[in-house]
């Protein structure tokens, strides 16, 4: 066990993945998930085996499988070994081991240590240990997460003002960013919990109206705060205004919850008709469907299915029309696809058309159009196994997956193995940990040289 093979786990998910590791554990075989972590290195086997154990109470044996990891001086690993120590009434242990060496390169390890002390009941050090390192946005975050409901609300405007001033002030000199440019929102988050929601909407109302804000999230906070406020008309000045984009899927909302669902459509179509916005449409959709209208919800989206920023809307129908049990309604939905859109999305068509054939019971057909797909195209193997597991075919499936090359194909036979109930060949089928990352580096070497350019994500 080494920390770059831990960080290569963490980042590309290699290993045995984690939707993999707590499967392992839903289906009773908390041992092999231990032994995995201890024999092979498994991180995400080591994170769910102690999940699992300290939710059962077993807070020891959960520190048996943490410490090794733990020792590495790996951070992730440490923070986690610090809650079973925790936990287990070592509170001491548990804050030395999160507690930063100077210098530290990332604040978000004083970050851990404030919230362990947080957790020991030391609040006022906590905040202490936060103050000094309050210029990047999760730390001024965490400093409002971790006391809200503390009666510290004071302590913590102090703290944000200072930030949120010098925001205004940058913005007003026409500079394009600022370390407290995110505290605008946080102070009025302060502001309204400590019960001073007017003085929030006063400063923000001036932020937007005199544009001393930095990104639109501060208008999405503001929509959000007129409506827990009750400030409908407000709220409805600026859904309608020039913050329509952010802010009308708020107002929306706010319509709906009081039952004016009506008057929340006309809304809609009419700035949709002004402005063919997308994300309204999208809004619109959502309306439509919560209120159980599918068709009226399908012929909104029908006009953006191609565009290539609402893919999504094309996705959404689908998925509403099956839902609603019409998967042959949605299948032709699908078919109704330009050619150059399929040519363009050949793989999220491809997977939505042998989905809904499988939906409709129709596998052979499923089956030979995936059978036809070259193999090394994106997702071939997995979905051909797939179909074929469906139908009754497990053998078959399990030939399919044995042989592929696919990257994703291995990790799709350690799934398919625990699901017909031999998880310790689903665990024996991936290579160990070392092996994998020398494969996944082999890879992305070679791709780089094809590729210098290349965004390379590759998995295991």
């Amino acid at each position: 066990m080494n920390v770059d093979d831990l960080e290569w786990q963490a980042r590309v998910y290699g290993g045995i993945p984690p939707l993999t590791a707590d499967l392992l554990v839903e289906l009773g075989h908390l041992d092999l998930v231990v032994k995995a972590a201890d024999e092979r290195g498994e991180w995400f086997c080591a994170r769910a085996a102690v999940r699992e154990l300290c939710a059962a109470g077993d807070h020891e044996r959960a520190w048996s499988v943490i410490e090794p990891f733990a020792a590495t001086g790996w951070e992730p690993a440490a923070k986690v070994a610090a809650d079973v120590l925790f936990q287990l009434g070592r509170t001491a242990d548990a804050l030395a081991l999160v507690r930063p060496n100077e210098p530290v390169k990332e604040g978000r390890e004083w970050r851990d240590y404030a919230l362990m002390l947080e957790r020991a009941g030391r609040l006022d050090e906590a905040i202490d240990v936060l103050a000094p390192h309050l210029q990047g946005w999760w730390m001024q975050s965490t400093l409002v997460e971790m006391t809200e409901g503390k009666d510290r609300d004071e302590r913590v405007l102090e703290l944000l003002t200072p930030l949120a001033e010098g925001a205004r002030k940058a913005k007003a000199e026409g500079k394009w960013t600022h370390p407290g440019q995110q505290a605008l929102d946080l102070q009025a988050q302060v502001l309204e919990r400590a019960g001073r929601a007017d003085e929030a909407i006063k400063n923000l109302a001036t932020d937007v109206a005199e544009h001393r804000y930095f990104v639109q999230n501060t208008i999405g906070f503001y929509a959000g705060l007129l409506a827990r406020q009750g400030r409908v008309e407000a709220l409805h000045e600026l859904a309608t205004g020039d913050h329509a984009t952010v802010a009308l899927e708020q107002y929306v909302k706010v319509l709906d919850d009081a039952g004016r669902e009506e008057e929340a459509e006309t809304v809609l179509r009419e700035i949709i008709e002004a402005t063919d916005h997308s994300g309204h449409r999208s809004t619109l959709v959502r309306l439509l469907a919560r209120h159980g209208r599918i068709d009226d919800a399908v012929e909104v989206g029908r006009p953006t299915f191609e565009y290539y920023d609402c893919g999504n809307h094309l996705d959404w129908a689908i998925d509403l029309l099956v839902e609603d049990g019409r998967p042959e309604q949605a299948l032709a939905l699908l078919d109704e696809c330009s050619s150059e859109y399929v040519k363009e999305h050949p793989h999220s068509v491809r997977s939505s058309r042998l989905t809904l054939l499988a939906n409709l019971g129709r596998y052979q057909e499923a089956i030979t159009e995936a059978a036809a797909v070259p193999p090394e195209e994106y997702n071939r193997d997995v979905m051909l196994a797939s179909l074929l597991e469906e139908a009754g075919r497990a053998d078959e499936a399990l030939a399919v997956l044995r042989t592929s090359a696919a990257p994703d194909g291995r990790r799709a036979l350690t799934e398919f193995l625990l699901r017909q109930g031999r998880p310790t060949e689903a665990i024996a089928s991936l290579p160990s940990i070392s092996a994998q990352h020398e494969a996944w580096e082999a890879r992305r070497r070679t791709e780089l040289e094809a590729d210098p350019w290349a965004d390379n994500q590759l998995g295991t």
